[in-house]
């Protein structure tokens, strides 16, 4: 439970300084490259969310999403012979190609 509260925070302390990092980074470069105005750390705040929203997560160390660990566990549930005709199955598609 104590490693997940600070996870939490970790989470959160990340998001808030990568929000100054996207302010900085749009003041030091938009307004001069296109005619853009200048953003104050909420307006940064709410780029991050909106990006949040738009692209889905940033996924920090989430091994769910992961296809390798995932063809790997798939791998490890198998017994000896279905692992056998799978890794076969494999190199005939991989040899098509």
């Amino acid at each position: 439970m104590k490693r997940k509260f600070l996870y939490l925070i970790f989470c959160i302390a990340v998001f808030l300084l990568l929000s100054i990092a996207v302010m900085f980074l749009w003041n030091a470069i938009l307004p001069q490259v296109t005619q853009l105005n200048k953003i104050n750390y909420g307006q940064a705040l709410g780029l991050m969310i909106l990006c949040r929203v738009l692209f889905g997560r940033f996924n920090f160390g989430d091994k769910g999403r992961n296809p390798k660990h995932l063809l790997k566990e798939k791998l490890m549930g198998m017994n000896e012979n279905d692992r056998t005709t799978f890794k076969e199955e494999w190199r005939k598609r991989c040899e098509r190609r």
